[in-house]
Protein backbone atom coordinates (compact mmCIF):
# COMPACT_ATOMS: atom_id res chain seq x y z
CA UNK A 1 0.00 0.00 0.00
CA UNK A 2 1.39 4.01 -0.84
CA UNK A 3 2.54 6.06 2.05
CA UNK A 4 -0.91 7.78 1.65
CA UNK A 5 -2.99 4.89 2.78
CA UNK A 6 -0.57 4.33 5.54
CA UNK A 7 -1.07 8.04 6.79
CA UNK A 8 -4.84 8.52 6.64
CA UNK A 9 -5.10 5.23 7.95
CA UNK A 10 -3.27 7.05 11.29
CA UNK A 11 -5.80 9.33 11.00
CA UNK A 12 -8.66 7.67 10.85
CA UNK A 13 -7.38 5.52 13.84
CA UNK A 14 -6.63 8.69 15.97
CA UNK A 15 -9.51 9.99 15.11
CA UNK A 16 -11.74 7.27 16.23
CA UNK A 17 -9.53 6.69 18.99
CA UNK A 18 -10.03 10.28 20.34
CA UNK A 19 -14.15 9.78 19.46
CA UNK A 20 -14.32 6.89 21.65
CA UNK A 21 -12.57 8.42 24.77
CA UNK A 22 -14.66 11.63 24.22
CA UNK A 23 -17.96 9.14 23.98
CA UNK A 24 -16.38 7.60 27.27
CA UNK A 25 -15.33 10.86 29.21
CA UNK A 26 -18.85 12.32 28.63
CA UNK A 27 -20.81 8.60 29.24
CA UNK A 28 -21.96 8.45 26.11
CA UNK A 29 -20.50 5.13 25.19
CA UNK A 30 -20.15 2.40 28.24
CA UNK A 31 -16.50 0.79 28.65
CA UNK A 32 -18.17 -2.68 28.04
CA UNK A 33 -19.23 -1.50 24.29
CA UNK A 34 -16.01 1.00 23.76
CA UNK A 35 -13.64 -2.64 24.08
CA UNK A 36 -14.21 -3.53 20.72
CA UNK A 37 -13.70 -0.22 19.07
CA UNK A 38 -10.62 0.55 21.23
CA UNK A 39 -9.07 -2.61 20.21
CA UNK A 40 -9.77 -1.77 16.61
CA UNK A 41 -8.44 1.78 16.84
CA UNK A 42 -5.40 0.79 18.83
CA UNK A 43 -4.85 -2.17 15.73
CA UNK A 44 -5.13 0.42 12.80
CA UNK A 45 -2.89 2.47 14.74
CA UNK A 46 -0.07 -0.26 15.44
CA UNK A 47 -0.87 -0.80 11.31
CA UNK A 48 -0.34 2.74 10.62
CA UNK A 49 2.96 2.99 12.02
CA UNK A 50 4.38 -0.29 11.42
CA UNK A 51 3.47 -1.26 7.88
CA UNK A 52 5.68 -4.36 7.37
CA UNK A 53 3.85 -5.98 10.14
CA UNK A 54 0.36 -6.15 8.41
CA UNK A 55 2.46 -7.56 5.64
CA UNK A 56 4.61 -9.87 8.02
CA UNK A 57 1.05 -10.92 9.63
CA UNK A 58 -0.85 -11.40 5.96
CA UNK A 59 2.39 -13.84 4.78
CA UNK A 60 2.22 -15.78 8.32
CA UNK A 61 -1.47 -16.60 7.45
CA UNK A 62 -1.47 -17.07 4.03
CA UNK A 63 -3.15 -14.36 2.79
CA UNK A 64 -2.09 -12.69 -0.62
CA UNK A 65 -3.16 -9.40 0.15
CA UNK A 66 -2.32 -7.51 3.40
CA UNK A 67 -5.84 -5.42 2.39
CA UNK A 68 -7.70 -8.46 2.33
CA UNK A 69 -6.64 -9.09 5.88
CA UNK A 70 -7.65 -5.55 7.05
CA UNK A 71 -10.71 -6.56 5.37
CA UNK A 72 -11.36 -9.66 7.01
CA UNK A 73 -10.28 -8.54 10.45
CA UNK A 74 -12.88 -5.48 10.21
CA UNK A 75 -15.57 -7.93 9.19
CA UNK A 76 -14.83 -10.08 12.12
CA UNK A 77 -14.86 -7.37 14.30
CA UNK A 78 -18.30 -6.00 13.60
CA UNK A 79 -19.36 -9.85 14.19
CA UNK A 80 -18.46 -9.92 17.32
CA UNK A 81 -19.93 -5.92 18.18
CA UNK A 82 -23.20 -7.44 16.85
CA UNK A 83 -22.76 -10.36 18.89
CA UNK A 84 -22.40 -8.25 22.18
CA UNK A 85 -25.23 -5.89 21.39
CA UNK A 86 -27.49 -8.66 20.56
CA UNK A 87 -26.58 -10.50 23.80
CA UNK A 88 -27.04 -6.87 25.46
CA UNK A 89 -30.64 -6.44 23.61
CA UNK A 90 -31.54 -9.86 25.10
CA UNK A 91 -30.88 -9.20 28.36
CA UNK A 92 -32.63 -5.96 28.25
CA UNK A 93 -35.34 -7.56 27.11
CA UNK A 94 -36.21 -10.19 29.58
CA UNK A 95 -35.54 -7.46 32.26
CA UNK A 96 -38.38 -5.17 30.48
CA UNK A 97 -40.80 -8.27 30.34
CA UNK A 98 -39.92 -8.78 34.19
CA UNK A 99 -40.54 -5.28 35.11
CA UNK A 100 -43.88 -5.25 33.09
CA UNK A 101 -45.10 -8.27 34.83
CA UNK A 102 -44.27 -6.74 38.23
CA UNK A 103 -45.81 -3.73 37.31
CA UNK A 104 -49.07 -5.59 36.53
CA UNK A 105 -49.14 -7.87 39.88
CA UNK A 106 -48.71 -4.47 41.74
CA UNK A 107 -51.35 -2.89 39.47
CA UNK A 108 -53.47 -6.25 40.34
CA UNK A 109 -52.94 -5.80 44.18
CA UNK A 110 -53.52 -2.28 44.34
CA UNK A 111 -56.87 -2.79 42.80
CA UNK A 112 -58.18 -5.86 44.85
CA UNK A 113 -57.07 -4.00 47.73
CA UNK A 114 -59.73 -1.17 46.83
CA UNK A 115 -57.63 1.28 45.60
CA UNK A 116 -57.17 2.84 42.34
CA UNK A 117 -54.77 0.84 40.18
CA UNK A 118 -52.86 4.35 39.04
CA UNK A 119 -52.47 7.71 41.09
CA UNK A 120 -55.86 9.41 39.19
CA UNK A 121 -57.45 6.86 37.81
CA UNK A 122 -60.54 6.69 39.73
CA UNK A 123 -60.61 10.73 40.29
CA UNK A 124 -62.46 10.85 36.62
CA UNK A 125 -66.26 11.71 36.54
CA UNK A 126 -68.47 8.84 35.93
CA UNK A 127 -69.26 8.73 32.54
CA UNK A 128 -73.31 8.45 31.39
CA UNK A 129 -73.46 6.78 28.07
CA UNK A 130 -77.00 7.85 27.30
CA UNK A 131 -77.56 10.88 25.46
CA UNK A 132 -80.66 13.73 26.26
CA UNK A 133 -82.41 14.95 23.46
Amino acid sequence: MSTTAYIFGIIVALVTLAVVVQMLRHRRLRERHAVWWLIGGVAALIVGLFPDLLEHAADVIGVEEPANLIFFVSIAMLVLVCIQLSSELTRQETQIRTLAEDVALLDERLTSLGSPARPGAGDAPAHDDTTTS
